[in-house]
């Protein structure tokens, strides 16, 4: 396990999720539990949602803007680098109308990759006459190693993430975007499974696109997606056409005054109905909940838990893999007992992902001693079937 130091350990913060005693819960990386404060926000939304005469023009803006800002300064970035959007298959397809290639050229992504980006890929590849390369790790082998193995100036686009998403091995983003750099190559990073858990700066690492889920480990609602968009990509042209990011977009009165200009950045990436009076308040508490954890805190706490996690495990001859994410350990069970453990993990209210060959934990600042003592419990009786 990669061990993360630079932010405080921070305290079990259960009480500040809806998670009874009883439910252990390590799938974040499947979907977050949502924060108290983002129930009470989203409940607050919905009553003011259902007395529209309460919400001004102006209201279709600030909080948007709220929650562009707060991103940016999860990642590291200007909120003018932040486009608000769906899902990782938007941003993804956002980035792929922005890029291009030649016949012989490649596009680079990992084996047993989340499948949003590979099929984007595909129909990229159909438009521009490139091809596919898809990296494979050689045992004994990371990520990385692979990675920087087949990086060379054929390479067009790289597409990879901070973490595989099946079992949280680690990838090496500052050589990766480096190597990168010196091919000629597009960068594009999938940080769905590690923005908000991990730490990462736009000004060092400087990708062409970055996309997120917010629903993961940023700990918001289902639908709001974030977009990190170079600037030397925005002038380029936007998925959707919307009334929203066009110049003067605030005055409703003059709307059909149609205009050829955008809002400033990346802001003409905006997704339609970006505004999301409902979820957006609570995407934004969650947001002010991480910024006061900090990431680098976040990433050094989690380490703590899933360096145990990952210790036991060893300990009973189970294999994990190394490098991987503070946040997310992939523990590779028997396969002729996965399906019993699996199945004897939820009757006993213990919640993991099951993705690929690994048993994927993933928890968080909810997680408690007593989690862990039942889940490594768990993988006892695993052993002694096997």
């Amino acid at each position: 396990m990669t061990t993360f130091s630079g932010g405080r350990h921070l305290p079990c913060a259960r009480h500040l999720f809806d998670i009874p005693d009883a439910v252990a819960y390590f799938n974040t990386a499947s979907l977050a539990p949502t924060l108290r404060t983002g129930l009470s926000a989203g409940e607050a939304s919905l009553r003011n949602r259902a007395q529209p005469w309460k919400i001004t023009s102006e209201d279709w803006f600030t909080a948007a803007e709220r929650r562009r800002e707060l991103f940016a300064d999860v990642i590291g970035a200007r909120a003018d680098d932040i486009a608000l959007i769906s899902a990782t298959s938007y941003g993804i397809a956002t980035a792929a109308q922005n890029l291009t290639a030649s016949p012989g050229q490649r596009v680079l992504v990992l084996a047993d990759e989340y499948p949003s980006g590979i099929y984007t890929w595909w129909r990229f590849t159909e438009r521009t006459g490139a091809s596919m390369l898809t990296v494979q790790r050689r045992p004994g082998q990371s990520w990385t190693e692979a990675v920087l193995d087949v990086l060379d100036e054929t390479v067009a686009v790289v597409s990879v993430p901070q973490v595989h998403w099946t079992d949280g091995s680690l990838l090496d983003l500052d050589a990766i975007a480096q190597a990168a750099r010196a091919a000629g190559a597009a960068l594009v990073i999938d940080a769905s499974q590690s923005a908000g858990a991990m730490p990462l700066d736009m000004n060092t690492l400087r990708p062409d696109f970055l996309v997120t889920v917010g629903y993961k480990w940023l700990l918001g609602p289902f639908g709001l997606g974030y977009l990190y968009i170079a600037p030397a990509h925005h002038n380029g042209p936007p998925l959707e056409e919307n009334w929203i990011v066009r110049q003067g977009a605030q005055d409703f009165a003059r709307l059909v005054d149609y205009r050829q200009d955008y809002q400033p950045g990346a802001r003409r990436f905006d997704m339609g109905q970006r505004t999301a009076f409902e979820l957006t308040p609570m995407a934004i508490a969650a947001l002010e909940q991480i910024t006061t954890w900090t990431v680098p805190s976040i990433a050094a706490t989690l380490s703590t838990t899933t360096g145990r996690i990952a210790a036991a495990a060893q300990e009973r001859g189970l294999i994990v893999p190394d490098p991987s994410g503070p946040h997310i350990v992939g523990i590779n069970v028997p396969s002729g007992t996965r399906q019993q453990l699996l199945a004897t993990l939820a009757d006993a209210d213990i919640h993991v992902g099951a993705r690929g060959a690994a048993l994927r934990i993933s928890p968080h600042l909810h997680t408690t001693e007593q989690d862990i003592n039942r889940l490594v419990a768990a993988l006892d009786s695993a052993v002694s079937r096997a």
